[in-house]
């Protein structure tokens, strides 16, 4: 999604809507994958604060991705605000120091991976069906939600061996 600026780059105070969406298929981060049936929803402003442009935007939508605990398919919300700063790379104007701010070329700025990278850091890393969830079998991998497999899952740490025995031995006493 791009959104011309040009209007605004001269006037100080002055600003433009963004509202529109922005499309991705899939992302992937730290070997997790995300999918969207449907672009993101983007909506908001850039204005000019008279030395850069402030973007200020909120994205919403949702995304499809695997529960963490027993990988079945859900879809989750995607919801978060981005409010950045931007500058032309060919203007004249001395770039604030103590400020990360995005250069862009021309008089339009382009969302798609202004977006892209905040929605990954914006991801909570952890998704699970229900907060309820029994995860997978550590032994079989079968799906406790759908009952129990009947695995024993009883397995000591070898360091905590000797600890697990005199206990036993002062059970049986």
């Amino acid at each position: 999604m791009k959104v011309d600026v040009s209007a605004i780059m001269k006037v100080a105070g002055a600003s433009v809507a963004v509202n529109g969406s922005v499309g991705f298929d899939s992302a992937g981060f730290l070997g997790e994958s995300y999918t969207f049936e449907e672009p993101l929803a983007v909506k908001g402003e850039i204005y000019n604060n008279g030395q850069t442009l402030t973007l200020d935007i909120h994205v919403s939508g949702s995304m499809k991705t695997e529960c963490s605990r027993c990988l079945k398919e859900i879809r989750a919300d995607v919801d978060f605000d981005i409010e950045e700063f931007l500058s032309r790379s060919d203007t004249d104007k001395e770039q604030p120091e103590d400020e990360d701010v995005i250069l862009f070329e021309g008089h339009e700025v382009e969302l798609d991976p202004i977006v892209h990278d905040r929605f990954l850091m914006e991801l909570s890393g952890r998704y699970l069906c229900s907060e309820d969830c029994r995860g997978l079998c550590p032994v079989c991998g079968h799906d406790l939600n759908e009952g129990d497999c009947g695995c024993s899952r009883e397995q000591i740490d070898p360091r905590w061996q000797a600890l697990a025995d005199i206990l036993a031995q002062q059970k049986d006493e």
